[in-house]
């Protein structure tokens, strides 16, 4: 089962946490990925204090695949082990997102929160 509709966030409560945050939303039942993998999935991403949208496959119309190494520290952690057909907020901090505040992304030294949905994995 895949999910076809973008997820919605809710402003998070508290203040932002400082480690990695995996909280699985459904679980999926196909493919596993592995640390490594290259991986087919939506997303949506808010920061955290704001709860602003910053970024979406969804408002793009289509998933994209990208090679995990290639992503943020936080995805590279938190994605594998997913499985297809599942949903995962992760919530980022800076260390695991755009680095601290200054390292040069418009992002940077900001706690992002990301719901991803894995379509696929090889």
């Amino acid at each position: 089962m895949t999910n076809l509709t973008p997820p919605e966030i809710d402003p998070p409560d508290g203040p932002a946490p400082e480690e990695l945050q995996i909280v699985d939303i459904t679980v999926g039942d196909g493919d596993e990925a592995q640390p490594g993998a290259t991986v087919k999935i939506h997303y949506m991403g808010v920061e955290y204090d704001s709860g602003e949208e910053f970024d979406s496959s969804w408002s793009r119309g289509e998933p994209i695949e990208f090679p995990l190494p290639r992503l943020i520290p936080g995805w590279q952690q938190g994605v594998p082990g997913m499985k297809v057909g599942g949903r995962r907020k992760l919530v980022c901090p800076p260390a695991l997102a755009y680095g601290p505040a200054g390292a040069g992304h418009r992002l940077s030294g900001r706690t992002l929160v990301f719901v991803i949905d894995l379509l696929g994995t090889r």
